[in-house]
């Protein structure tokens, strides 16, 4: 495959694909306070390990997407990765050891998650409207998805799956153009169909179901906002055998007070509590289902460099959360406690 030059990702910067996409616990202290105030606690995170540089070739490292397979291994993704240096890689968290899974001279994935109907890694290539797999062990690449929905090709962000293995994805359509053309696509499991769930989003990024799967979370990088989408029966926004674009379940949840910072990935827990990574400050935002700011997780305010916390994925079944953070000083993985158990809409996305 050809080498994506150092322009191409100067191009992917300007149109905005940067801009997407990170244990102790205490209250208040020197990371300051938080969007709702001092009464919102605050958990302190705790570094596991460096596990890239900025890379010479695109002038930045972004790492985002971790997942973790049925045997513990954690798997994130390096979006700015070039050719040769690992895309996709495996983290093992007790020894503190990483090593490359794939690399290859095309993609630029900015979201991993394992597929509950095949056990394959499904990630999603920005850059070039495709979803494509691996095998668990990074071998035996495929194209899953590639082309346009409804007359226009995708900028696939996220996903998400449902229980029979069907994806949902974020398509952050319109982004460089600084238009509302964002959609929220879902995709049959063997790749045949691809139907608009909704459309006339703002950049379109993080993507999970509730804990009971009667509905999306969504969030919309542009408007620093939380949309909730309610699904049909049949996995789609209508009735049971659906209804394509309708938006009518579709409503603003939350409005996130980002200042700077914009909305990234979203993960949810066993009791229904978001955790909305942040584009622009290493840190995440907990609600509940409600709207209520919970917490806000923190890096230590020694941590120069760090300007971002893109995503999370909590152990499954387990409280410890890992999230991805990356700025100048590199590509980090970071832990604290959740407040709710891990599920797989707390794994990656």
């Amino acid at each position: 495959m050809r080498r994506l030059p150092p322009r191409t990702f100067a191009a992917l910067a300007t149109a905005g694909l940067l801009a997407l996409a990170g244990c102790g616990t205490e209250t208040g202290g020197p990371g300051g306070p938080s969007a709702a105030g001092d009464t919102t606690r605050t958990i302190r995170a705790q570094k596991v390990m460096q596990l890239t540089r900025t890379h010479e070739e695109t002038g930045m490292t972004l790492l985002e997407g971790p997942a973790f397979r049925p045997d513990g291994g954690l798997f994130l993704v390096d979006v700015t990765a070039p050719e040769g240096r690992p895309k996709v890689m495996r983290v093992d968290v007790r020894r503190k050891t990483v090593r490359s899974v794939h690399t290859d001279g095309r993609g630029a994935y900015t979201s991993a998650q394992f597929s509950p109907y095949d056990g394959r890694l499904y990630l999603t290539d920005y850059a070039h409207g495709e979803i494509v797999s691996l095998a668990p062990d990074g071998g035996d690449p495929r194209t899953f998805f590639s082309g346009e929905v409804d007359g226009a090709r995708m900028n696939p962000d996220d996903i998400a799956f449902d229980k029979a293995g069907h994806l949902y994805v974020s398509d952050s359509r319109g982004l460089s153009e600084g238009t509302e053309h964002g959609r929220v696509v879902r995709v049959d499991r063997d790749g045949g169909k691809a139907t608009v769930l909704a459309d006339g989003l703002a950049a379109t990024n993080g993507i999970s179901f509730d804990e009971a799967y009667r509905g999306l979370w969504i969030s919309e990088l542009t408007q620093n906002r939380i949309s909730y989408l309610r699904l049909g029966a049949g996995g789609d926004t209508g009735s049971e055998l659906g209804t394509g674009g309708d938006t009518a379940s579709r409503h603003t949840a939350i409005r996130v007070d980002g200042g700077i910072a914009q909305t990234d990935s979203i993960a949810v827990d066993a009791d229904g509590n978001l955790y909305q990574g942040l584009h622009g400050r290493p840190a995440l935002f907990v609600y509940d289902r409600y709207g209520e700011h919970l917490a806000t997780v923190e890096v230590p305010a020694r941590a120069e460099g760090l300007d971002s916390a893109t995503n999370v994925a909590i152990t499954p079944g387990g409280t410890k959360a890992y999230m991805t953070v990356s700025g100048p000083a590199g590509g980090y993985l970071y832990t604290f406690h959740a407040l709710g158990k891990g599920t797989r809409q707390s794994n990656g996305g």
